[in-house]
């Protein structure tokens, strides 16, 4: 990937994040809704950060304080540009000037709301340190966009679709809205930028023939549709979302990974698979999940925040949440729940079994219906469970308590005390049997209804 123009130049990124997103019809602010898991807003942040630019502003509205509060949270206050009121596209970027005050280097412009826009998609605009940079695509269908115009191999102008003549309605290579330009001549160009137009507003777009009036070189550089999809209403995330998910099956398909069906498999933006992996129908991977060779995922499972070793066996069913940590050859069976647990290599969990704040020492058995009573209501504690033990069907561990290696459980039993390495513990009430009673009770049940079906 290149991260580093072959000039040499200065990279920095103004990220336009100011928009109502009314369409959406959502509280969530329209660039803090996920695709693959993340924020829109965070994958524009990535791009950036992988073109290796030093500088990294965002521009935000007054009327969306969720979104200031995540750029600072990641790139902190510096990062922060406002726009308030809203007069278009260029002006947004103008209030970004003051944030990169003293920056002499080339300046791209991307978008908080175009998600699927990588670092490589981007990095052909700052080939020529000295032009100004658009990124065009080639549309299946032109539509409204903004038509490039290129001639001799230079882009002549921006032309919105509505002012456009049949000849350049005809032209299929479109705006993205992603440009750039070295900073001096980007804010140069902006400050001659007016707003005689029916909206009144500024538009970037226009600095093209301003450039062009002013000598400075023009050029067009192209990325593929999809790369370029803006998100503006539930409909279209859904989209980008599924555009997300079609690359990211490839990608493991190409990498070794087994799916049977892997349209019904869903990721997020940072799964790691080995090849080697399967993964079996109905499969979904939220944040922050590693999966190590031949470990296999079967069908409707569920995992956050885990890791998984070689050789591993999770579900059908099973649910993995933050903190799971799976060794090698470990079985999670169905209707088991891990979290913020370690289990170790062999041990095996293979039925209806909650596993929460414990450590689970190597090739230990845990019985259906094991619940480790983590929580008292204010704190969380530990269960340990030593190498070799057998936790018996039906068990309820109440943490803090440890299960002592080789040691066992009786089925059905509320341990509340540490079990030595050895040991059995039974933690349940005496049996008792009544000989005849079952037989006597049937018998007068039964005639207690039919004397109630003759009256």
């Amino acid at each position: 990937m290149t991260t580093q123009s072959q000039t040499g130049a200065a990279r920095a990124a103004v990220i336009l994040a100011a928009g109502q997103g009314t369409r959406m019809k959502s509280r969530l602010p329209k660039v803090l809704h996920p695709v693959g898991g993340r924020a829109m807003l965070d994958h524009a942040i990535d791009a950036a950060e992988a073109l290796g630019c030093e500088r990294i502003v965002v521009v935000v509205g007054n009327h969306s304080p969720e979104v200031r509060a995540h750029v600072v949270a990641r790139l902190g206050e510096g990062a922060i540009a406002v726009q308030d009121p809203p007069m278009g596209t260029g002006h947004a970027v103008l209030c970004a000037r003051e944030a990169l005050g003293g920056f002499d280097g080339q300046v791209v412009i991307t978008y908080g709301d175009v998600p699927l826009l990588k670092a490589h998609d981007i990095a052909p605009v700052f080939e020529a340190a000295d032009a100004l940079s658009v990124i065009g695509f080639e549309a299946r269908d032109p539509g409204a966009y903004g038509r490039l115009v290129i001639e001799s191999g230079q882009l002549t102008a921006i032309t919105e679709a509505k002012e456009a003549s049949a000849e350049v309605l005809a032209i299929r290579t479109c705006n993205s809205g992603v440009m750039s330009a070295p900073a001096r001549v980007l804010f140069d160009l902006l400050d001659k930028v007016g707003n005689d137009n029916a909206k009144g507003e500024y538009y970037l777009t226009d600095v093209v023939q301003l450039g062009r009036e002013a000598g400075v070189p023009t050029r067009a550089v192209m990325a593929s549709e999809d790369a370029v999809m803006g998100v503006n209403a539930q409909s279209e995330l859904a989209e980008a979302e599924a555009l997300f998910q079609k690359v990211q099956r490839e990608t493991f398909l190409a990498r070794g990974v087994t799916m049977p069906a892997p349209d019904t498999v869903h990721f997020a933006w940072d799964t790691d698979l080995e090849a080697g992996v399967v993964v079996e129908p109905y499969v979904v991977f939220a944040p922050g999940v590693q999966v190590a060779s031949g470990a296999r995922i079967r069908s409707f499972s569920h995992l956050e925040g885990a890791t998984v070793g070689e050789g591993a066996i999770v579900g059908p069913y099973a649910r993995l949440r933050p903190g799971a940590r799976l060794d090698r050859d470990v079985h999670i069976g169905n209707f088991v729940e891990v979290k913020n647990s370690h289990i170790a290599e062999g041990a095996k969990a293979n039925h209806l079994s909650y596993l929460g704040d414990g450590e689970v020492g190597p090739r230990a058995n845990i019985g259906a219906g094991t619940i480790f009573c983590n929580y008292d209501g204010v704190f969380k504690h530990k269960t340990t469970v030593g190498e070799g033990a057998f936790v018996g069907s039906n068990s309820s561990l109440v943490a803090p308590v440890t299960i002592g290696a080789g040691a066992m459980t009786a089925s059905g039993s509320v341990i509340t005390e540490d079990v030595p390495d050895g040991a059995l513990a039974l933690g349940r009430a005496t049996q008792t049997v009544k000989d005849g009673w079952a037989a006597r009770f049937m018998q007068m049940m039964t005639a207690k209804k039919a004397n109630q079906k003759k009256s």
